[in-house]
């Protein structure tokens, strides 16, 4: 029997001939903490009574969540993580550098890595090939220590996907309408894995953008196979030595198959107070947004601000209705002003962000009112999620944020396009 994407990287890092259900302890290639998870995990670092970082070289501590830091004890929090980093050598990425999961795709994802961070939405990398994962601090921690963990080998679900998109609508749209389909919990602890003739059409910003939500769905990772695009992507980021062609078997056994025709796709969007609570923009028509917030980890890369700055250029946003913008890295902010993308979002009356994740956990830099609504780029929108349990959030594309920032109102994309 062959194997599918899961059981193939889990083979290689432990060693095992590895299936569905088996324990696995495999080696891991990258771990990493964020300033929101990292001090918790240190403490449980220093309670294993193991002192020592097993690969320093491919640890890294991100500094990403409350930056620039809003508050005492959280620049207290960021001290006690630059000063780990001295003392270790682990690397360190500074205030401003941007998101971690951005960051991770960036500069050190490799397909068939393992990666693990103290941080659910280290998914995000799986769009690279990789399995990566988000664990808890102990286990995190452990990683830290030993360079290696264990995993339940995951039941995989198979996702084809065919067809192409319309214009309006984007990848975003796509794993709205997946997880509106199978449920929030629908894939718990399983891999979501991704193939089909329409993913050659998909960039990685789109993947990755897919990938990051596989984990709003349950999944323990979400999988795309390493390919020309791939391939491409790596070279461009100055590591494609690290490519491998990686893909499920043929044969490989999968728990369930969903098929998705991305041809009869609309611009969607996630309702409050749960991502699964789905429905097409056009549906939601004169719901009114005080907020809109482009960027986070899941759309805050250079393809989703030149899809919102292109919309926006030559109008403003609605007078009632806040438009706030946060690059991803600051790679990606460089070369969005370079492409005039930073221009056109700031002529049309938008707040420029430094990178990092901003509004989206609720800590600072956009926190809601009582009663106001804000449709963000993000992956959660969970009553309270971004700082105020009486606020709303929904969730859409780049270009649907784009549209509801001009009219003040939740508005399908294609009607400005």
């Amino acid at each position: 029997m062959g194997k599918t994407l899961a059981e193939k990287i889990l083979s290689q890092k432990s060693g095992a001939d590895a299936h569905a259900g088996d324990i696995v302890i495999a080696k891991v290639d990258l771990v990493f903490v964020q300033d929101t998870t990292g001090p918790l995990t240190l403490k449980q670092l220093e309670a294993t009574g193991l002192k020592a970082v097993a690969n320093p070289g491919r640890t890294i501590i991100f500094l990403d969540h409350a930056v620039p830091s809003p508050a005492r004890e959280l620049s207290n929090d960021h001290m006690l993580l630059r000063h780990f980093a001295s003392r270790t050598g682990v690397s360190l990425s500074e205030v401003g550098e941007g998101i971690c999961h951005q960051l991770v795709a960036e500069s050190y994802a490799n397909p068939g890595d393992v990666i693990v961070g103290a941080d659910s939405h280290t998914v995000t990398a799986g769009g690279l090939g990789a399995f990566a994962t988000g664990m808890g601090s102990t286990d995190i921690a452990v990683a830290l220590a030993l360079g290696r963990t264990w995993f339940r080998v995951p039941e995989s679900l198979k996702v084809v996907i065919g067809g192409r998109f319309a214009p309006g609508v984007y990848a975003k749209d796509l794993i709205l309408h997946l997880i509106g389909d199978i449920g929030a919990n629908g894939a718990s602890y399983k891999a979501l894995e991704f193939s089909g003739e329409a993913i050659a059409e998909i960039a990685m910003s789109g993947r990755l953008s897919v990938a990051n939500m596989a984990v709003e769905a349950g999944a323990k990772v979400g999988l795309f196979p390493a390919d020309d695009v791939t391939e491409g992507y790596l070279q461009a980021q100055g590591r494609g030595e690290r490519y491998q062609r990686l893909y499920p078997d043929p044969d490989a056994a999968y728990e369930r198959t969903i098929e998705v025709d991305i041809a009869g796709l609309e611009p969607m969007v996630a309702r409050p107070h749960s991502v699964d609570n789905v429905a097409r923009a056009k549906e939601l028509k004169g719901t009114r947004i005080q907020q809109v917030l482009i960027g986070t980890c899941t759309n805050g890369r250079l393809d989703d601000l030149a899809v919102a700055a292109n919309m926006l250029r030559g109008r403003r946003r609605h007078a009632d209705t806040r438009l706030i913008v946060a690059p991803a890295s600051r790679g990606v902010f460089m070369a969005a002003l370079e492409a005039g993308h930073i221009r056109a979002l700031v002529e049309a009356g938008a707040i420029i962000l430094p990178p990092g994740c901003a509004a989206c956990l609720g800590v600072h830099q956009g926190v809601l009112g009582d009663g106001e609504s804000c449709l963000s780029t993000a992956n959660r929108n969970f009553r309270g999620r971004m700082g105020n349990p009486e606020a709303f959030i929904y969730l859409a594309s780049p270009a649907t944020a784009a549209a509801t920032a001009i009219a003040g109102e939740i508005t399908d994309p294609r009607e400005l396009l």
